[in-house]
């Protein structure tokens, strides 16, 4: 009791010590991470030019996204487009407001109705867009909200429409802000008589080139510092982004030939079925394959990864390399197992007909309410369009020379150009009753099929010349890792990450005969891993924080797993000389050759520089600045560029070009023809900065803006 009552006593102190060590506790895990202090760090995606992308709406549109491209696009895809199209607008909505710019409502009027005028909500009885049909389905929206309406076929809501608006305001702006920059964008006089010029003098020259190839390269010295230095000599080739190298060896659960064997012998066990064992007279145990079904889809749909395909082909339909085997067996005979598109297949004939290689019909379409691809008016029931369908029938069966007079009532706008005929060929994509009527039948039978569009009046013009077609099922099995193959493969990657901990990466690798896999320059916001592709979580982990050089960490794969390393942590900046030597490599090396071809060339002609340097004199004409390519060496700029500046007849001093060094002799200058005046010259040259304005100058404002990237953090 006397502990007790000390306790009571003490209980404000525990419950201080208590609170203190809570506190103690929490206030360690801010330390440890610092974005606890800070709560936009967990809320903003990115900051551009001050303005905060926030995390919840960049979510929201990248989920939207995804719902529109579906398994097209994949998350982080779908996240960089979001990502381009945040950028953008936060870019130029700093220039619109330093602006000033505005859309007023006639420009959103002028807006609205470019983009709409061909909805037929929004035009009058004479077909003709009218705003107040707008106005109406607006304030229609808005009474509703948020239930939806129809527009073009699909559901909109008031905050969808809403939306829609100001994508078109902000377009407008983009318009007015582009159009006042290609405003003051021109080519002036002198710019296209300089362009006119280049493009139209030309010089004949004579030359000698002594190739870089003629010096070895094993006889050319270069240091870290000759890379070192041309590398500062050349920082905007050679500034990199943060990035990570990696390697990995990759363990795919492949099927063994043990695995593809077995599932054979089962294919085999399922077309031969399983005969009834005497011995056994209390169970009948008789089990029909697919050799002797009389139900071949049903057996099929339960027995095979392949469900039959209940119509017939020709044989170019069929696997190339296995379409004679097929083709030429008779009805319940069959071929196999092959090997096709990753799967073992047992292909059986189920039937054998005569049919035309293609049709020509014509036809007109009544469709009903609800049928795909009826208009928005459509209103008739399936009866009423039965009705109406059979009516037509009636007048055009007894005189066909009605049927073009009725096209008027068909809704196939695209066939009622050609007097309502379609000619497709067997293999086409048409409506499975349609197609059915138009090869089954005869030329000159006409009927009302019904198919998903409707019902059709169809009447068969003429048909292609009959030829043999097969109905086959395939009997097949995806051909797949056994359960004995993936853990003998799991066992295998286990060994090497335990094997790899403690000796050399590569070693082993080479040691157990596996493939090593070096990935370089990975960025902190790429998803796909070469050799491996979608791999977000790799690129994830070799950027967290404690990760370090020689870490190894397994991955699981589609079909496996990887084994990966981290190799090297590439900061930002000037790439480093070992990554640089290979193209900075082949360019040193080419000066260093240039300047030993050139102190060792003499010789007063090209003559004797040809003779000296065992090469010949060779010949170029017409050459021009615009295209500055020599016959016989390729595309020389800083060669055409000197020749230029020659004066007939004058022997040039020896030109560092890109395949070799260069002496070269004007023979010839031919000036181009004066022109009255060069405005037509300036005016293209106008034109094509104008065409280059949108992209140009948003990759501009971009590069200018202070853009802080957090998506690292959330994807």
């Amino acid at each position: 009791m006397a502990i007790l009552n000390k306790i009571r006593q003490r209980s404000l102190f525990l419950i201080l010590v208590i609170a203190m060590a809570l506190f103690s506790f929490v206030l360690a895990d801010l330390f440890k991470n610092t974005d606890g202090f800070d709560s936009k760090s967990q809320n903003v995606v990115a900051t551009v030019n001050g303005q905060d992308i926030s995390r919840a709406d960049f979510q929201a549109k990248v989920e939207n996204m995804q719902r529109q491209f579906g398994a097209s696009l994949t998350n982080t895809q779908a996240m960089n487009r979001v990502w381009d199209q945040e950028v953008n607008n936060a870019v130029m909505k700093a220039q619109y407001d330093a602006l000033g710019l505005t859309v007023e409502r006639d420009q959103m009027r002028d807006l609205l109705k470019l983009g709409l005028a061909n909805f037929e909500e929004f035009k009058n009885e004479d077909g003709i867009y009218d705003e107040n049909k707008l106005n109406e389905f607006i304030a229609n929206l808005k009474a509703i909200s948020p239930q939806t309406a129809m527009l073009g076929g699909s559901p909109i809501n008031y905050e969808a429409w809403t939306n829609y608006e100001n994508d078109m305001a902000i377009t407008g702006k983009q318009q007015t802000y582009f159009n006042m920059v290609k405003a003051g964008i021109s080519g002036t006089l002198a710019e296209g008589e300089l362009d006119y010029k280049l493009e139209n003098d030309k010089v004949d020259i004579k030359y000698v080139r002594v190739p870089y190839t003629s010096i070895a390269d094993s006889t050319i010295t270069v240091t870290k510092s000759d890379i070192s230095n041309y590398i500062n000599k050349n920082k905007s080739q050679y500034e990199v982004d943060e990035s990570r190298d990696i390697r990995f060896v990759e363990f795919k659960e492949d099927p063994s030939l043990e695995d593809e064997t077995d599932i054979q012998n089962k294919l085999l066990e399922n077309l031969n079925g399983k005969e009834d064992n005497p011995t056994t007279s209390e169970v009948d145990e008789t089990v029909i394959g697919f050799k002797d079904t009389t139900d071949d889809e049903g057996y099929l749909a339960t027995n095979s990864a392949v469900k039959l395909f209940d119509d017939y082909m020709f044989k170019s339909n069929l696997p190339v390399e296995h379409a004679d085997s097929i083709w030429n067996l008779n009805k319940g005979e069959f071929y196999g197992p092959y090997k096709n598109n990753n799967m073992f297949m047992i292909s059986k004939v189920i039937d054998v007909k005569q049919i035309a290689d293609s049709v020509k019909v014509r036809h007109i379409l009544i469709p009903f309410a609800g049928a795909v691809q009826a208009a928005p008016d459509v209103v008739k029931t399936e009866a009423e369009a039965k009705a109406t369908a059979d009516s037509i029938l009636g007048v055009v069966k007894p005189n066909r020379s009605k049927f073009q007079d009725l096209l008027s009532l068909s809704s196939d706008l695209v066939s009622n150009q050609n007097d309502g005929e379609i000619e497709f060929a067997y293999t086409a994509g048409m409506a499975p009753e349609f197609k059915a009527f138009a090869f089954d039948n005869k030329v000159r039978d006409i009927d009302v099929v019904k198919t998903d569009f409707g019902f059709h009046v169809i009447e068969i013009l003429s048909q292609g010349d009959k030829q043999k077609a097969i109905k086959v099922g395939n009997l097949a099995r995806a051909i797949e890792a056994s359960d004995a193959t993936v853990d003998r493969v799991f066992n295998e990657t286990s060994k090497f990450e335990i094997a790899v901990a403690n000796r050399d990466f590569a070693e082993v690798a080479n040691e157990s005969g596996y493939t090593l896999k070096p990935v370089s320059a990975v960025k902190e916001l790429d998803e796909a891993i070469p050799g491996l592709g979608s791999q977000r979580s790799i690129v994830r982990w070799a950027y967290e924080d404690g990760v370090k050089i020689g870490d190894i960490k397994r991955f699981n794969i589609p079909g496996g797993y990887a084994v990966v390393q981290l190799t090297g942590i590439n900061e930002e900046g000037l790439m480093s000389t070992e990554k640089a030597s290979f193209t900075a490599l082949p360019e040193i090396r080419k000066q260093k050759k240039a300047e030993l071809i050139k102190a060792r060339i003499s010789g007063a002609t090209l003559e004797d520089i040809a003779s000296s340097e065992s090469q010949t004199v060779e010949t170029a004409l017409a050459v021009t600045m615009k295209t500055p390519t020599i016959s016989g060496a390729g595309n020389e700029p800083m060669v055409v560029g000197t020749a230029f500046g020659l004066g007939e007849g004058t022997v040039s001093k020896p030109i560092q070009g890109n395949t070799g060094v260069f002496v070269v002799q004007v023979t010839k200058f031919t000036p181009a023809p004066e022109l009255p005046n060069y405005q037509a010259a300036a005016n293209r040259l106008g034109t094509a900065k104008a065409v280059t304005v949108n992209t140009a100058l948003l990759e501009a404002l971009k590069k200018a803006a202070e853009i802080d990237d957090n998506r690292a953090t959330f994807y």
